[in-house]
This record gives structure tokens, sequence and C-alpha cells, in this order.
């Protein structure tokens, strides 16, 4: 008797179906075969850090005479005198702050549209071709989009939009938009980069927006909610940790855009408070002068602009990362 309890428990623990291995425990397989692919993985895995510390190192190394020689003052400095070799990168670390955060200002509340518009209001048959054309602005050239803001952008905000703005809406009284309209200005860069960075926010503001839990919707709309009130008090909170991810992501492609920039800004070595003057940023920079440098002086002070670009990029991204996890610890996600 003891023995036939004894094989019915062993029955049944043999088909109780076993619990899925937890995430974070490592199951490791005793083949050869296992062994090599952890090992090629890993190797993988760990490039990726490498590179970007070998990429640090070398930017460093070249930037270090020019750091060396102007300290600080190579951040606060508005001089760029090739020929005194005297550097400063502060007109450029301020062109590409404003114009990438004036990017951001213009292109999220238009992603933002764009993204609910398609995963909540549009119909399917609309939904799909919408959704490719706005994916396809982030396959164009950067210098197709130059071209297009020299002959179709820039003339329009010199005709139309810098006039209307400073005499219109007499905003010319406040130092944001005094001056002459030149044309390539810090807006024109501005207006560029939104669009050139509005595919991606839209995409991944997209994604997450269909990503939010089908009884999130409902348990909103069976409280009394309207479809809009579902939206920005259900949906939208469930969602934040990855929409700004998607402004991040934007933010940073901004940052790092030369062509198009380089065509439509100005280039002008000079701190101007105006959106309508022109202006410089770090990647136009070394776009227009790295091939014009003549000493070791001046190609090791554009490597300091390089060097700095570079580390403006790991703090917002280093910012992004903790901005995403806030939002999903406070969204409990």
């Amino acid at each position: 008797m003891v023995d036939e309890v004894r094989a019915g428990a062993s029955g049944e623990a043999e088909n109780t179906p076993t619990e899925p291995p937890r995430a974070g425990i490592a199951i490791h397989g005793g083949g050869a075969g296992d062994r090599i692919y952890s090992v090629v993985i890993t190797v993988f895995a760990l490039a990726v850090p490498a590179l970007l510390l070998l990429i640090f190192a070398v930017v460093t190394n070249a930037a270090w005479p020019a750091l060396k020689t102007f300290g600080f003052g190579f951040l606060t400095s508005s001089d760029w005198d090739p020929v005194n070799d005297v550097y400063g990168a502060a007109p450029a670390l301020y062109g590409t702050l404003v114009s990438s955060f004036l990017a951001l200002i213009i292109a999220t509340p238009l992603a933002l549209g764009v993204a609910i518009f398609l995963s909540e209001f549009a119909p399917p048959w609309l939904r799909r071709p919408v959704a490719f054309l706005v994916d396809l602005l982030a396959a164009i050239p950067s210098v197709v989009y130059g071209l297009w803001g020299i002959f179709v952008l820039i003339p329009i905000l010199r005709s139309y939009v810098m006039p209307f703005l400073r005499d219109t809406l007499h905003l010319g009284a406040t130092p944001f938009f005094s001056g002459p309209a030149y044309g390539p200005s810090m807006l024109a860069a501005g207006v560029i980069l939104a669009i050139m960075i509005l595919p991606y926010i839209s995409a991944v503001s997209r994604e997450v927006l269909m990503a939010v839990p089908r009884s999130q919707r409902e348990a909103a709309l069976a409280l009394g909610a309207t479809r809009w009130e579902m939206l920005w008090g259900a949906a939208i909170p469930f969602a934040r940790s990855g929409i700004a991810g998607g402004v991040i992501l934007g933010l940073g492609r901004a940052l790092g855009e030369t062509m198009a920039v380089t065509m439509v800004i100005g280039n002008r070595q000079e701190i101007a408070a105006s959106l309508l003057a022109p202006g410089y940023t770090m990647a136009s920079l070394i776009a227009n002068q790295f091939t014009e440098a003549t000493s070791d002086l001046n190609l090791s002070a554009l490597m300091a602009v390089g060097f700095v670009l570079f580390v403006v990029t790991l703090i917002v991204n280093a910012g992004a990362r903790w901005l995403v996890w806030r939002t999903s610890r406070e969204a409990g996600i």
C-alpha cells in the first residue's frame, strides 16, 4: 500500500508542469556548443562598451593639447582665430544646445499629436499609409534636408515667418526675436532639426501608446470617462516613460546633426540671444573647419570641440536613462 502511494505521488510529480525559469537566473548548458555560444555573445556584449571607451580615449588624447592650453576658458571664450592660434567653443556649445532644445519644443507636440491620432483615432485604412509616410522622414538623407532648407524653408522664414513674429506679433521688442531677418539663423536650424527628429519621437510614442493594455482603457471608460479623458488620464500616464525615452532619443539625434544644420544656421562664431541671428553648432564647426586646420593646435581645438560634444551627448543620455527610470518607477512599471 505504501509503495502504491509512493508510486502515485511520483507519477503526479512527473506530470506536474515545471515552473519556468525566472528572469535573472542563468541557465548553463553542458555542451561545448553552449560554452562557445556563451563566450561569443559575451565578447559581443563587451565590445560595445570597449568601443565607447576607445573612442573616448582617442578623442581625449587628441583634444588634450588644446584643453591643456586654454583650460576652462575654452568653453567660455568666443574667439576662434586660427591665425593667432586662439580658440573658444562657447558659441558652438551655445548654438548646439539652443537649436536642439528649440527643435524639441517644436517637434514634441507635433510628434505626440501624430502618435495619438495614429494609435487612437485614425481608421485602419488611413493608419498604415500615414505611419509609413511619417517614418519615411527618417530615411531622407541629411543633405536633402539641407537643400530643402536653403531653397524652400529659408525663403519662407525670411519673407513671412520672421516678419510676422517680429513685427505683427511685436515680439521684436524682446531680445529673442530682435534684429534683421537674415534667413539663415538659429530659428531655421531649429525648424529643420524639428522636422528631422519628428519621426523618431512619433514612432516611439506610437508604439508605447499601442502597447498600453486594453484593460487600462476599458477601466477608464467603464468609470464614465470620455475618450479624451481616458487618453489623458489613463493611456498617456501609463506610456509616459516610453514617451520620455522617445523625446530624449530625438534630442540625441538633434545634438549630433551636422550637414543640414550647417547649411541653414549661418555659421557665425557669435553668441546672440535672437533666434533670427545666425549661429554655430559644434558639429557644424567641425565639419566646416576640419579640412582647413593648418596647425597642430588648430586640429587639437577641433578635437576638443568633438570631446565636448561627446561629453554633452553622454550627459544627455545619462539624464534620459534617469528620467525614464524615475518615470517608470512612479508609474509602477
